[in-house]
């Protein structure tokens, strides 16, 4: 179903059979649902189909499936994976003792010990349990080791679970824990924390960054030692020698913390800042402030993509297809080959991976003492995602294209027709395909019908020439989209006192690609955005 790399501790024995408990090298599996009927998906689209996030904590792995569908593993577990029973789901997050689920609809269900001691194995809506019922819709959420933390849409974050550290903003001695969602911080713009960590960050609108919970070692950068030495930040604190520039992400470990920030002053234009203890911070000695990571593995026309923390240890992918580890190796987690922890950085190596070529599609998730490298297909609009979806039903397809291997691709041609240009560029197109993979020739599709240049920069820039990219069109079909109102004699939208008139083109696409069937208002815009002449 997927290719996934995995290295390090291997808890969950369903997932990875017959494979050793400490994993020290990349390996590569298929991944694959047993719980899944496979005659039901067999219509499935292969986007469906694909990882769209991975989520390891200390006893429990998540994967969650472009589809809105996730399932779980436990670990040490005999049992084959569970589907997880909530649809539509956005994004996961797992903790050392807990679990959540962000749904579309900005709802999030969790489980653990300190969320709902009563059963430990249900999850329960806990945005629901937020006092200010205007408050409850959440738009991101992010586990720590034992506790929950939640932004809503209106830029206020919460937090639930423990506080044995203060990583919720009170006094532990005060609060021990909560079972309700409590008020941390307003005008918040992003949260950071760790699956395996009692320290949290609130970063506010003006860039300004604040911080509380376990600081023994440093994890979050203060400093200043004697506030080491008190263990833990008892409510927000504002942090003051911040590295210049955008900060981009941070990401935390049980002992150390790294940031990433983006100056577009500098050159390389995206740096690495770590603070904490030294065995797990990039660097040979402790350090109580963001410091920057300097090694010659960064060169200047390498571009740092993304990075993940786990438990001790520090994953980072750049845009040269590099993958940079250090840190904690006891598990084989860092993908060396060995057992010997790193406390610089080195690189590693890989195997050759589904789409080389486009590494930034490629996403790094650290478990508490395990790796993932995985594919995940780029974000599409609801629109772009129905159109794909349109595009690739059989009985519409209705032009071959022959690949390089002599595997033959079908298409529709009138969307084509109007997608494109004009017609003559079918044939520059077939020309293009002739020379790719049956692989490369979808992601050519998929970037004409969603005219993504994020799918595959190297095949986009062969085809840009020949794809339509009307900013007017396009602009004034996200108009339309979000306030419809069809006239099915006239075949005119009306929208603040302005008229928008589809063309005859329209209602010959109607008939040739329907054949008489009943056209919904959503897919006539899908028909808008290929071509629409605004009067």
């Amino acid at each position: 179903m997927n290719d996934c790399l995995f290295f390090g501790l291997n808890q969950n024995p369903k997932l990875l059979k017959n494979e050793p408990n400490r994993i020290i090298r990349p390996i590569q599996f298929k991944f694959k649902n047993e719980n899944e009927n496979e005659n039901e998906n067999e219509n499935e689209n292969e986007n469906e189909k694909q990882i769209k996030q991975i989520s390891s904590g200390r006893f429990s792995t998540i994967f969650l499936f472009e589809n809105g569908k996730a399932i779980e593993y436990l670990k040490d577990s005999k049992q084959n994976p569970s589907k997880i029973q909530i649809e539509n789901i956005q994004k996961v997050t797992v903790g050392h003792g807990n679990e959540a689920i962000l749904t579309k609809e900005g709802n999030v269900f969790s489980k653990g010990e300190d969320i709902n001691s009563k059963n430990t194995k249900e999850f329960i809506n806990i945005s629901s349990l937020i006092e200010d019922k205007n408050d409850r819709i959440i738009q991101d959420i992010v586990s720590g080791s034992e506790s929950i933390y939640l932004l809503t849409s209106n830029r206020n974050a919460y937090g639930i679970g423990s506080n044995q550290f203060s990583q919720l903003g009170f006094d532990s001695e005060t609060l021990k824990k909560t079972q309700k969602p409590i008020l941390m911080m307003k005008n918040v713009s992003k949260i950071f924390s760790g699956n395996s960590t009692d320290s949290v960050f609130l970063l506010n609108s003006n860039q300004e960054l604040f911080c509380c919970g376990d600081h023994y070692w440093g994890q979050l950068g203060l400093g200043d030692i004697d506030l080491a030495i008190e263990e833990e930040i008892q409510k927000l604190t504002k942090i003051q020698n911040i590295p210049k520039g955008k900060i981009i992400d941070i990401q935390c470990g049980s002992y150390h913390s790294i940031m990433l920030i983006e100056d577009e002053n500098e050159n390389p234009k995206r740096k690495l800042y770590s603070t904490g203890h030294f065995k797990n911070n990039g660097k040979d000695e402790d350090i109580y402030e963001f410091t920057e990571i300097k090694s010659s593995l960064f060169e200047n026309d390498d571009y740092i993509l993304k990075f993940s923390c786990g438990n001790s240890h520090t994953l980072i992918l750049t845009s040269n297809s590099k993958l940079i580890v250090f840190g904690n190796n006891y598990n084989g987690q860092l993908g060396t080959g060995d057992t010997k922890n790193q406390l610089i950085p080195i690189q590693i190596e890989l195997p050759k991976l589904r789409f080389n070529e486009d590494i930034s599609n490629y996403h790094i998730s650290c478990g508490f003492q395990n790796s993932f490298l995985y594919y995940s297909p780029p974000p599409f609009s609801n629109l772009e995602e129905d159109l794909i979806k349109l595009f690739r039903r059989k009985e519409f397809c209705d032009i071959s294209f022959k690949t390089k291997n002599g595997e033959i691709i079908k298409a529709h041609k009138l969307i084509l027709k109007y997608r494109l240009k004009d017609e003559n560029q079918i044939e520059k197109l077939q020309e293009i395909i002739s020379k790719k993979s049956i692989k490369e020739s979808n992601q050519i599709f998929e970037m004409i019908y969603s005219n993504n240049s994020k799918i595959n920069p190297k095949l986009y820039s062969e085809i840009k020439e020949i794809i339509n990219s009307n900013e007017k069109i396009e602009e004034t079909m996200k108009r339309i989209y979000l306030n419809e109102n069809e006239n099915e004699k006239d075949f005119i939208i009306e929208r603040k006192e302005k008229q928008y008139k589809f063309p005859k083109l329209i209602l010959i696409m109607r008939s040739e690609l329907y054949r008489g069937m009943f056209l919904s208002v959503t897919e006539m815009i899908l028909l808008i955005k290929l071509e629409i002449i605004v009067n």
